[in-house]
């Protein structure tokens, strides 16, 4: 048994929140040790049971699940006809809904077969690109999502994401669900033990999430619902679940929505064997990609140097390898408290090569690489860095013409590219490009059994970099305190309940006190007023959008029991928030 598996290790909070123990100094780590810790914490997802109380991504009982779940798929896709399956969530969870739907609706048009598959994000596209935190909260627009989505259709398969079993605008739409039987039937995705489900009321409703999941636990027994929810253990960064939680999710939806296209369209029936065989072909990802450690190590410390002198670094990507880059890119605001032009996207053909409902969002979110060309690479210089991220089937002429572009502008332009061992005309075109770039880290791959699970393989690979790649910078950049999203934002529910336990954990202060040090600081004020603290959650997050430094802020108070604007002060004087709150330590 691993320490956060027992029952003594931070005890009050459920899985997703913990702390990992594999990551406590992470803030003090160098660029190549942070990347094994990071490897050591992905690692976790496919490790087996150990007489522990956690289902885990192989146990025998989530495999039974994800086949059942599968030919459900499957009767949907050989009869398609009024039939609906939709992937929805909020952020990272959302985010990869899309992305999963546009492959599967993909893989159907090249089969001429009609899209079976939508996708619902909280806060509309725009959450595609960038924090949409308020939407998160809200039951009733998850639900009006829903039915708008689904509108004159006979059979729906929702399966709703919640990494932590807590977002209230999934557990709306799960509801409604439960409310239509006839039409629906829900699926649970998470990655905390059913009884670790947030319970909290959820404003103007009678249920809770937990309540829901004790409805579909239920409705389970008799397979009108379904509940997928191993535990992959927590987070390298505590609560940031678009690491482990994201992965898994991308891991989990595709080995049910391949299955089900394996028995639909090659006459592969659903089984055990083969869903296990995918799992692992997901775990020789991992493998593959951190063996690469020396390669990652160099582009986060380079990340990091350019984040740290206040620059920025540029993701330019092909295909779906890119949507994998606007991710990434997207989620740095919330997590980090970073600015939207800190860590950039950009895709080759923009919103044409997205395919997004919503079409093209406006001047605010300019995604394609000629946005890049003319916004950006005029202002760029050696102390930025740009990551080209593509494979040797993309137009790897089309990379090279940029290289040259960048290449102008600043030195720090690296390359990461996949490629099949053995392709030799690939690797004479990427000569010219290793020419330019200051490091080229090609990930080779053996001779696929099948060319759209390498495909997958490919998109997780990516993940999987650039999610130690930005995490990584922001961590060398001081923005985390032991293991600790330190500058979160405080904008939805889930956060300021966050913000207030990370405040308790580091002050040892009463919670009470702690979330008064918090309103404080999103407030801007010294003393709360009535109005105030007789206000509900959601006027405080909602207020906590145009606030920075609101967790830093109300920890530096609670330390020495300063002023806010003494506090204001002291975080100018020091603006790496982890050194801030060590000198507020060794004062005190």
């Amino acid at each position: 048994m691993q320490e956060w598996e027992s029952p003594d290790y931070e005890p009050s909070l459920p899985v997703s929140e913990k702390s990992n123990p594999l990551t406590r100094d992470v803030d003090r780590a160098s660029a190549g040790r942070i990347v094994r810790m990071l490897q050591a914490c992905d690692a976790q997802m496919f490790r087996e049971e150990s007489g522990g109380s956690y289902q885990r991504l192989l146990s025998e009982e989530v495999v039974e699940t994800l086949m059942e779940v599968a030919q459900k798929v499957e009767l949907f896709l050989k009869d398609p006809q009024d039939s609906l399956v939709v992937l929805s969530g909020c952020g990272t969870s959302g985010r990869l809904a899309f992305l999963i739907t546009s492959c599967f609706n993909r893989a159907l048009r090249e089969l001429n077969h009609s899209s079976l598959y939508s996708y619902i994000i909280a806060g509309g596209d725009r959450a595609l690109l960038s924090s949409q935190e308020a939407p998160e909260d809200d039951p009733k627009l998850g639900m009006l999502n829903l039915k708008k989505v689904c509108e004159g259709k006979k059979r729906v398969l929702f399966i709703g994401i919640s990494c932590g079993l807590a977002a209230p605008f999934v557990a709306g739409q799960l509801d409604f669900c439960l409310q239509h039987p006839e039409v629906f039937t829900p699926v649970l995705l998470g990655f905390n033990p059913a009884h670790q489900a947030r319970d909290e009321a959820i404003s103007g409703c009678t249920f809770t999430f937990r309540s829901v999941v004790q409805r579909m636990q239920e409705l389970a027994k008799s397979r009108k619902a379904f509940l997928i929810n191993p535990a992959v253990g927590p987070e390298a960064i505590s609560g940031s679940s678009r690491m482990k939680g994201g992965s898994a999710t991308k891991i989990l939806l595709e080995v049910v929505l391949s299955a089900a296209h394996a028995a639909a369209f090659t006459n592969t029936p659903v089984s055990h064997t083969g869903i296990l065989q995918h799992m692992r072909a997901y775990e020789q990802t991992v493998d593959i990609t951190y063996a690469q450690t020396e390669g990652i190590s160099a582009l986060l410390e380079a990340a990091g140097e350019s984040l740290r002198c206040g620059r920025r670094v540029c993701y330019l990507g092909w295909g779906s390898l890119a949507v994998l880059g606007l991710i990434d890119a997207s989620e740095c605001v919330p997590t980090f408290g970073a600015d939207f032009e800190d860590i950039r996207g950009f895709i080759s053909g923009g919103y044409r090569e997205l395919h997004n409902n919503e079409g093209p969002l406006g001047p605010d979110f300019c995604i394609a690489h000629e946005d890049f060309l003319h916004l950006i690479l005029p202002s760029l210089n050696d102390q930025d860095t740009v990551l080209l991220i593509y494979t040797h089937s993309d137009d790897v002429s089309d990379v090279a013409k940029l290289a040259c572009r960048v290449r102008e502008k600043t030195s720090s332009l690296h390359a990461v590219y996949h490629q099949v061992d053995g392709d030799a005309a690939a690797a004479a075109q990427q000569e010219d490009i290793n020419k330019l770039c200051l490091s080229s880290l090609k990930i080779t791959w053996p001779s696929p059994a099948s060319a759209s699970l390498l495909h997958m393989q490919w998109e997780l690979s990516t993940k999987l970099l650039l999610n130690a790649v930005s995490s990584g910078a922001h961590v060398l950049k001081g923005k985390i305190y032991h293991n600790y999203m330190i500058d979160v934002q405080v904008t939805n529910s889930k956060l300021y309940c966050r913000a207030t336990r990370l405040l308790q954990k580091l002050s040892g202060c009463p919670l009470s006190q702690c979330e008064d040090a918090l309103l404080k600081a999103v407030y801007r004020v010294d003393e709360l007023t009535d109005d105030i603290t007789s206000s509900d959650i959601t006027t405080h997050t909602h207020t906590a959008r145009n606030s920075s430094k609101v967790v830093p802020l109300a920890l530096v108070c609670l330390l020495t029991g300063c002023s806010l604007t003494e506090a204001e002060t002291h975080l100018e004087q020091q603006p790496i928030v982890r050194e801030a709150v060590e000198a507020c330590l060794s004062i005190n």
